[in-house]
């Protein structure tokens, strides 16, 4: 019996199994067609990312800004709501925020307003102004991770001129200030003893140069009002009205070798030597190598000043009795009698007694 039947068994066997494959490809491929329509429903009803935010939250957050302090002496310009709105300009169209603006003071030249703006969140600190109020900002930098870019705004602006900085286009010193590479440069400290009895020293910084004698005299002689009337030239009239002078008799020690005697009539500590009209007075000083270097100046008559000025533009170091050129760590000098300081061009009064030191790398400056 089960013999007659084997045959109908194997067929319906064999229909079942059919069957079950083809039922099969039909749930499979129905499946797939269900997932991939699923998967694409889904993707086009999946909300969008700000809709898990909770609510009231921003939906974008957007990366502050970079503010610059901008440390204005408004004695330099005779229209300074222009000069602000040129600033900040340059500032918006580079990305930055609204700059802060602050006033220099005859009590503040820039210092105080300087570690303000630090205060206050500024990214970058812009002295605009002459070398003085660059060197009061640099007071309140010295030692920090904040950098000072330089606006021009004075007479000379010897610092920006050393570092090959703009110097004729305020624009142009904003964009290498907002943009620019951050540069470790020097600076210079001087203690200075009015009375060369070590009472109530003053102690500054200076980035460019401290002088002593004819230069300081130079400086003391050139006044704000016939500075800002005939720019550089005033440092000629002013120079040629103190050429014939007397020599004073100054004590010099270097780095703590024997100290030696010299009469002159100026002597200058550089942090770096580039003076007004292109002239380089200390031709090895560097702004970023780690010394200062000193010339002391001794001419007779008027004959004697054209020989050291020969001897400055030809910018020879060595062999001249009249221009004595020294790279030092530090200095003291003394003299017979009061001599006018100047330190970056700002006379500070009198003085028998200052020494001098370096400090290494410690200002950051915006160059291009």
């Amino acid at each position: 019996m089960l013999t007659d039947h084997a045959g109908w068994i194997a067929i319906v066997a064999a229909g079942a199994i059919v069957i079950a494959l083809l039922a099969w490809l039909v749930i499979a491929t129905s499946g797939d067609k269900v997932a991939a329509a699923g998967v694409r429903r889904f993707g086009r009803r999946r909300p969008h990312r700000e809709h898990f935010r909770p609510e009231g939250a921003a939906k974008s957050a957007e990366a502050p800004k970079h503010v610059a302090a901008i440390i204005v002496n408004p004695t330099k310009f005779d229209d300074l709501a222009a000069v602000r709105a040129q600033v900040t300009k340059g500032c918006l169209d580079a990305g930055w925020g609204e700059p802060l603006w602050v006033e220099t003071t005859a009590q503040d030249p820039g210092t105080g307003q300087a570690h303000q703006a630090v205060r206050d969140g500024a990214t970058l600190i812009c002295p605009l102004g002459g070398d003085g109020t660059v060197r009061a900002v640099a007071a309140a930098l010295v030692g920090t991770e904040i950098p000072m870019g330089l606006l021009p705004g004075g007479t000379a602006n010897l610092l920006a001129r050393n570092l090959n900085l703009p110097v004729d286009s305020v624009d142009a010193a904003l964009k290498v200030a907002l943009t620019g590479q951050n540069k470790r440069i020097d600076v210079g400290r001087l203690t200075v003893d009015p009375s060369g009895e070590h009472e109530s020293p003053e102690e500054h910084i200076f980035l460019i140069m401290a002088g002593l004698g004819f230069d300081a005299a130079i400086m003391a002689d050139a006044p704000e009002r016939l500075k800002k009337t005939v720019g550089p030239l005033a440092y000629t009239i002013s120079g040629a009205r103190n050429l014939r002078g007397p020599q004073f008799k100054v004590r010099i020690k270097i780095d703590g070798e024997i100290e030696f005697t010299r009469r002159a009539r100026t002597v200058v500590i550089g942090n770096c030597g580039k003076i007004t009209g292109g002239l380089v007075l200390m031709p090895q000083a560097e702004v970023d190598d780690g010394w200062l270097d000193a010339v002391v100046l001794s001419p007779v008559g008027v004959v004697g000043w054209v020989a050291v000025a020969g001897r400055v533009i030809s910018q020879k170091r060595k062999g001249h009795q009249r221009v004595d050129h020294h790279r030092l760590k530090s200095v003291t000098i003394r003299t017979d009698r009061p001599e006018r300081v100047q330190i970056d061009g700002d006379p500070i009064g009198q003085a028998r007694a200052l020494s001098a030191t370096v400090d290494p790398l410690a200002l950051i400056i915006r160059v291009g």
